[in-house]
């Protein structure tokens, strides 16, 4: 572990809410492409579809698939995936939430608005964690962005529909209008196969349009640590857990996400 992230890796990601470590999953890179392709042949029930009228690529996306793709769930249980997020999320436990696919299209010309992960779950916490995980190289121009620092804002910011930009839920005190971006820092970072991107699931983060004439496949891995628990949001959450039969304040049940590390 000590090869793999230090305590400068560790202060960043609680600091900023955000850091990216180098090199840390290369050797599973072929293992996840061939978990990829057999993804974009086989997507579940559950895929969302975007597209822009002025570009004929398609932005694909598909959540919680582990189960069903041998190669997503050999990387949850056998990498170094579960210790590197006990270690950024001071956490002796690691939980595993979901799995999140991301496959844009050459020209698919849809970006990645600014958001917050955390309002459209099931879930509340300080201790949580998100690995973005790109499959081949990506110049900065096309990486993920994300706000340092947007982790500590007091609310959450109000979850839209990607697709209509319409409120996720019913306008509530509970959440916070998107902060003026200018304020904040911006991290971003030209990566390559086996680099990682984590953040908090509060950082506020998006992407821009693949407008380039390459494919973009990502692969994301979402982490709870000690404090996360069940949190029953005013409406459906994205990704949805029908049947998860929860109340508030409980942590999630494990034979639906199962504890990778606890020490």
């Amino acid at each position: 572990m000590k090869m793999l992230i230090n305590q400068s890796d560790i202060r960043s990601f609680n600091e900023d809410g955000v850091v990216i470590l180098r090199g840390v999953f290369s050797e599973w890179i072929e293992t996840l492409i061939k978990g990829a392709e057999r993804h974009i042949e086989n997507p579940s029930e559950r895929a969302l579809t975007h597209h822009h009228e002025k570009y004929k690529g398609q932005f694909l996306e598909d959540f919680c698939n582990w189960r069903a793709i041998p190669e997503y769930s050999d990387f949850i249980f056998n990498s170094s995936l579960a210790l590197i997020a006990s270690s950024l999320m001071k956490s002796k436990s690691a939980q595993f939430f979901h799995d999140h696919f991301f496959y844009k299209e050459t020209n698919s010309g849809v970006p990645t608005p600014w958001h917050q992960d955390m309002p459209y779950y099931c879930v509340s916490g300080q201790q949580t964690v998100s690995f973005w995980l790109p499959l081949e190289s990506r110049e900065k121009s096309v990486s993920l962005k994300l706000l340092a620092g947007s982790h500590q804002l007091n609310k959450e910011i109000r979850p839209t529909s990607w697709a209509s930009n319409e409120s996720f839920y019913e306008d509530s005190e509970a959440f916070m209008d998107l902060p003026d971006i200018k304020e904040f820092t911006t991290k971003e970072w030209k990566t390559e196969p086996g680099d990682v991107v984590a953040f908090n699931f509060k950082t506020i983060h998006g992407a821009n349009a693949n407008i380039a004439n390459t494919i973009s496949r990502t692969l994301s891995f979402r982490l709870l640590g000690d404090d996360a628990v069940y949190k029953q949001r005013p409406g459906r959450t994205s990704p949805s857990f029908p049947g998860i039969n929860q109340k508030n304040g409980e942590r999630l049940r494990e034979d639906w996400f199962p504890t990778l590390v606890s020490r």
